[in-house]
């Protein structure tokens, strides 16, 4: 479990999402992984450009989305790792979707894209010494740990998978 001061509130949901399976932060980030392409590769043609409401993000942008989320947060915690205490900007997740192109690409490059990302996190995070996971940073004006990171990448993932379960199938 990690504790609450080393994340925002704001997180608490994605790292509740994974802190009740008692796994380890790589058993996380290869379980909700898993979880995720076995979900997403077995959609029809059809629902790869869907959407489940006007202004809602389609599969293809909601893939980017978690993309483009994990590659930020690992230079988070690539940077708190190595101790550099520069306190690292926000992003608009929307603007990264209205140009990110996502509905021109093909589903099953994205899909592919977000694997091998996740493996790349994952090398990431089995390069941490115990002591650097307990590093913290400041990005979006806020404190969080290495390890928080960690979790939060495989909570934030099954967040999107759930709202596929539920809204997009």
């Amino acid at each position: 479990m990690i504790p609450k001061n080393e994340y925002a509130a704001y997180f608490e949901h994605y790292i509740q999402l994974v802190a009740v399976k008692n796994r380890s932060i790589i058993e996380n980030l290869q379980h909700s992984q898993q979880e995720f392409d076995s979900v997403l590769r077995n959609l029809p043609e059809e629902k790869h450009n869907f959407s489940y409401a006007a202004g809602k993000w389609t599969l293809k942008e909601l893939i980017q989305h978690i993309i483009d989320t994990e590659r930020i947060f690992c230079y988070r915690a690539l940077c708190f790792a190595r101790n550099d205490k520069t306190a690292l900007p926000g992003f608009d997740q929307d603007l990264f979707v209205d140009y990110g192109n996502a509905n021109q690409l093909n589903y099953f490059d994205l899909l592919d894209e977000m694997a091998t990302l996740r493996k790349s996190s994952i090398q990431l995070f089995q390069s941490f010494t115990e002591e650097a996971m307990l590093h913290i940073g400041v990005a979006s004006e806020n404190e969080m740990s290495v390890r928080a990171l960690g979790v939060l990448f495989s909570g934030h993932q099954m967040h999107h998978l759930n709202v596929v379960k539920e809204r997009y199938l």
